[in-house]
């Protein structure tokens, strides 16, 4: 039996309404089916149970001119240690930064490191989606190797310069084995 659409009254802002039914005619549907969709959507990110284990995208857009933020946000993720998974920087502009963070654990920690992250003073926006009952893959003992593939690391084209504003240094580049090809006999 199909669940009976209910109608009540929503207070919003008219620039924001204006936006929302901009959105709708954008993608061919109702006002309302925009707001069943977000609510649903919002309803199941509420919905992920506490203390589970899961994997989870924190993405964060930051000033990276406010002080100490970028330490501070390397430094939550260094306090998570091997349960981040993956983290990606990008140079947006002169002045913001995209982290995009995968992390691995209980569904309530990595839900309460993002929301210390998002609230920092100099992040403009960002979200966390957690994934509920997924296990992160085992981590090869040696952190040169990723995965099935077992590839190494190649040296970098460019300089990391002095250790970072976290202390550390990415350590020396590593040479690669020669390649070989067609014309270079086997030794």
């Amino acid at each position: 039996m199909k669940d009976p659409l209910v109608r009540f009254g929503v207070a919003i802002e008219g620039a924001l309404l204006r936006d929302l039914d901009a959105l709708a005619d954008k993608r061919g549907c109702t006002r309302s089916e925009l707001l069943r969709d977000l609510a649903r959507a919002e309803v199941a990110r509420a919905r992920v149970p506490t203390g589970v284990e899961g994997v989870a995208a924190l993405t964060l857009v930051y000033d990276h001119h406010v002080r100490d933020l970028s330490e501070k946000l390397t430094e939550l993720q260094h306090q998570l240690g091997d349960d981040v998974r993956a983290a990606l920087h990008i140079h947006l502009s002169q002045d913001l930064c995209l982290e995009v963070v995968v992390m691995h654990g209980k569904s309530d920690r990595l839900k309460l490191i993002a929301d210390r992250m998002l609230a920092m003073r100099g992040v403009k926006h960002g979200g966390i989606e957690i994934i509920p009952g997924v296990a992160a893959p085992v981590r090869a003992p040696d952190h040169d190797r990723h995965g099935p593939h077992g590839h190494d690391h190649l040296p970098h084209e460019h300089d990391h310069g002095p250790p970072g504003p976290h202390g550390h240094d990415h350590g020396p580049a590593r040479r690669p084995a020669p390649r070989r090809n067609a014309k270079t006999p086997k030794r």
